[in-house]
């Protein structure tokens, strides 16, 4: 296939030039329900990159969270990408139009960038984003999907990111959906180190809010529920102080709580009006993308329902003191993405000075064949010793050449690729 970074463009057998694009939705502009609308299943993300690479996409990761949808890879029309988007989700080309973000070449590069490094995340400066991120790009290894481009451009983007967390304050203060949950319960629920927690599901953001009742409260009360009960088992034996309950007996616990937090990343909703009963005073803090609690409980009377989207608003003042922080992660991507650059650059001439090694070669190999048979005696290892390192020099020489600031790196490869009748396999395009 044909890869496009910048303005430089390989092509391919047929001749079809293919750029980077990242095409999706956040929640910049898409609610939690819309964004839920439009969330990718595992199963479905892999069936994607399937289809993906039957069709030839060379180059290509999906990510799917709580807070954005999108693709990242090689196309010849950013449409190829969003059909995929449309097809395994369950949301419509009309709703993506008014909710969309199409980024190019160098734009797609820099979210990426922005991306990894949380300056791009619904809380800036959050991480969380970081771990979502490496695992799609592995989920994309597994499947065959990714290429040389990608994976140094994710290479570096990790790079950029560690470098931001650990040399600046952007993730200054924790704040996380997971940390926003107990901030809220903090804020809003008096006494609540004497209430009953209830936390319903175990994934990663299951997993980092128990930790964090636990490290940010004195609350004692903590019951953990799991649909599947050995990995409720194996989080207990880490921590001792939570009861563990079986999934039968979901109904039951609901019922003698006074907080629910369920974060159980289903597709549909896990928690309705049958768990709940009228008149129980109960906070239900929906961790979940798509939401797993039925909105409707809302009209239960004693039913205070939170989704991720309103916890998002209570970390202000973090927030502003991260904002200062901005400015120098902004110029730790600068630096990773002048590497990437200068990656590409290198790249940009290297099919030219492999074809111009390849000619010199069978020169070489022409002329030292023509005079071991005229010559008597003639040393052909002497000869190729001498002429292998005379094809090194005048192949260093050109490249020395093509990264001088001053060479016309394209006229200069159509000269070398005339001269020695190479077909040339670089052309610009202006974008």
């Amino acid at each position: 296939m044909t890869t496009l970074i910048d303005n430089t463009i390989f092509m391919s057998q047929e001749n079809m030039p293919t750029k980077l694009y990242n095409v999706g939705l956040s929640y910049k502009k898409a609610d939690v329900n819309v964004r839920g609308t439009f969330s990718i299943t595992k199963e479905n993300q892999k069936l994607l990159l399937k289809e993906a690479k039957e069709k030839g996409i060379d180059g290509i990761f999906v990510l799917s969270t709580c807070n954005r949808t999108e693709i990242t890879g090689f196309a010849k029309h950013p449409f190829e990408l969003i059909s995929l988007i449309i097809k395994y989700s369950n949301g419509t080309i009309e709703d993506f139009i008014n909710v969309s973000y199409v980024y190019k070449n160098k734009d797609a590069v820099r979210h990426l960038f922005k991306t990894g490094t949380g300056l791009d995340s619904q809380i800036l400066g959050d991480y969380e984003i970081v771990g979502q991120l490496k695992e799609s790009f592995k989920q994309a290894k597994i499947a065959g999907t990714t290429n040389a481009y990608l994976e140094r451009l994710m290479n570096l983007v990790l790079q950029a990111s560690k470098d931001v967390k650990n040399n600046t304050q952007l993730s200054s203060g924790t704040t996380s959906v997971a940390y926003a949950a107990i901030h809220y319960i903090m804020e809003n629920i008096p006494n609540y180190n004497e209430k009953k927690i209830l936390i319903y599901g175990l994934g990663d953001i299951g997993k980092n809010t128990c930790k964090n009742v636990l490290g940010y409260t004195s609350n004692k009360n903590v019951t953990l529920i799991n649909r599947t009960h050995e990995r409720a088992l194996e989080f207990k034996a880490e921590h001792p102080e939570i009861t563990v309950k079986n999934y039968a007996d979901l109904t039951e616990e609901i019922g003698d709580t006074d907080i629910l937090i369920v974060s159980t990343g289903a597709d549909v909703h896990t928690i309705s009006k049958a768990h709940l009963k009228t008149g129980n005073e109960i906070l239900i803090l929906d961790l979940s993308m798509p939401e797993n609690v039925d909105i409707s409980v809302k009209n239960i009377d004693g039913v205070t329902l939170v989704n991720v989207d309103e916890l998002s608003k209570i970390t202000d003042l973090t927030i502003e003191t991260r904002k200062n922080e901005i400015p120098a992660a902004e110029a730790i991507i600068q630096k990773y993405k002048g590497e990437f650059n200068d990656w590409i650059e290198q790249r940009k001439y290297v099919p030219a000075v492999n074809a111009l090694k390849e000619s010199l070669r069978i020169i070489q190999h022409d002329e030292i064949d023509f005079h071991s048979r005229k010559l008597e005696g003639f040393n052909v290892e002497h000869a190729e010793y001498i002429t292998n390192r005379m094809i090194q020099k005048i192949t260093t020489q050109f490249v020395k050449h093509l990264k001088d600031e001053d060479t016309s790196v394209d006229l200069s490869i159509s000269v070398i690729s005339k001269m020695f009748n190479i077909k040339e396999m670089i052309l610009n395009e202006n974008d």
